[in-house]
């Protein structure tokens, strides 16, 4: 099996250069099929994210005739994409993609999402009837490696990432987010993530608010959340379980007074609040009172570390399952080659047990004597199934290949016993 494993990623091309070299999901289809055809591949996949773009393929392609498809199917040019690109072969392509499916190549180490992308790539491939036995073999083989970091290292299970920490944070005190309402302050790309990763722990409810309404709008309408100015946040600031700020102000927009008042019209049940802006969003005073649950981007830097430290121990171990898993693969692929060969000597056998076996009731119809029929079917099919490999035996010692009358002791399971019994005394 030839695999080759082309990409560029996070690691070696800017996003302006990965957006050009992007897939998306309504045309993939499309282009798996039209690029196996154009490169005469016979098994191709594709995996792209908004961090990388890689192609899987099982042939003998050029990496120029590569190159040149890619930069005739999209919008990336020739020199742009020479000082980006890795291409790698073989081992390295199955040590890289268990990399990928395990978190280990991302931008965030360890981050879970990957793994489902890689699934839809297999899968969308397998759609298109570009995935064959070879490459859905490797496939699973990545998916059950990846599968054992997972289990085996615990890789993905602390947060490095600020969303994500800013979101586990307040699972840690509000346990249930089901019946919680969130009041996110800013629409910018953080507060994107924490609404995303709050949704998907099934927020009760979402309350954007920004300077814009226009764009608290956009941000609300992705979650089925409610959208409001920031001058609003006094009057809706008593209905937040969870208060997460991440906005550009110079001055502070929530103060001590503020949250008083709300705590007061919530009967002091507690809040959790998260200022994740520099300069801070909220006063520091707030975080005096008895029912707040203050923290700052500091803090949340304090837990990431933590985390990240804890990842990268993660990821020593998991390298040592990948290389494991590459192992396996490779004898996988040995077997598999093996396959074809066995297949072929057993369909031989096979003829030849059928021919002597025809050849053994024709003379049972004649009448001859069973016995007779059956010891002449044994010797008759030991010969001709042995006739092959011992004239072979006989060329190779007469040619001095001592080599290959060793390797049939091992394939014959031949013992010195046995070769000494052989011999006439």
């Amino acid at each position: 099996m030839t695999l080759l494993a082309f990409g560029i990623n996070h690691t070696t091309a800017p996003l302006a250069i990965r957006e050009r070299v992007a897939f998306a999901p309504e045309i993939l289809t499309d282009t798996l099929v039209q690029a196996r055809e154009s490169l005469g591949a016979q098994e191709l996949a594709i995996l792209s994210t908004c961090n990388r773009t890689e192609v899987y393929v099982d042939s003998k392609t050029d990496l120029p005739q590569l190159l040149d498809w890619l930069v005739r199917s999209t919008r990336i040019s020739s020199e742009d994409l020479e000082n980006c690109y890795y291409a790698l072969r073989e081992d390295d392509a199955v040590r890289h993609m268990m990399k990928v499916a395990g978190g280990l190549d991302s931008l965030i180490l360890g981050e879970p999402q990957i793994l489902g992308q890689m699934k839809s790539a297999y899968q969308m491939a397998s759609q298109a009837g570009t995935v064959g036995v070879k490459l859905h073999s490797a496939f699973q083989h990545v998916f059950t490696v990846a599968k054992q970091v997972r289990s085996q290292t615990g890789i993905g299970e602390n947060p490095v990432s600020v969303a994500y920490t800013a979101v586990s944070l307040a699972q840690q005190i509000f346990s249930d987010l089901k019946r919680d309402t969130a009041l996110l302050i800013g629409a910018g790309e953080t507060i994107e993530l924490v609404a995303r990763h709050l949704s998907e722990q099934g927020i009760h409810r979402m309350i954007v608010a920004n300077r814009t309404l226009d764009r608290a709008l956009q941000l609300a309408s992705r979650f089925d959340a409610e959208a409001v100015l920031l001058a609003d946040i006094p009057q809706c600031l008593h209905r937040a379980d969870i208060v997460i700020s991440s906005t550009a102000s110079q001055l502070p927009l929530l103060g001590k007074g503020a949250v008083e008042s709300a705590l007061k019209k919530r009967r002091h049940k507690p809040m959790f609040m998260l200022d994740i802006a520099v300069p801070r969003d909220i006063e520091p005073e707030v975080g005096e009172l008895a029912d707040v649950y203050l923290y700052t981007v500091d803090d949340l830097q304090a837990v990431i570390d933590k985390n990240r430290k804890s990842r990268e121990a993660a990821a020593t171990r998991a390298l040592d399952i990948i290389e494991v898993g590459v192992e396996d693969f490779r004898r996988q692929l040995r077997i598999s080659d093996a396959a074809d060969t066995i297949k072929a000597y057993r369909q031989k056998a096979d003829i030849l047990r059928a021919q002597e076996l025809e050849r053994a009731l024709r003379m049972l119809d004649k009448g001859e004597a069973p016995a007779e029929v059956l010891a002449q079917l044994a010797r008759s099919l030991t010969n001709k199934l042995l006739h092959a490999p011992t004239t072979a035996l006989r060329d190779a010692s007469a040619s001095g290949r001592g080599d290959i009358v060793r390797l049939a002791h091992h394939l014959f399971a031949l013992t010195e016993d046995d070769i000494d019994k052989s011999e006439p005394r």
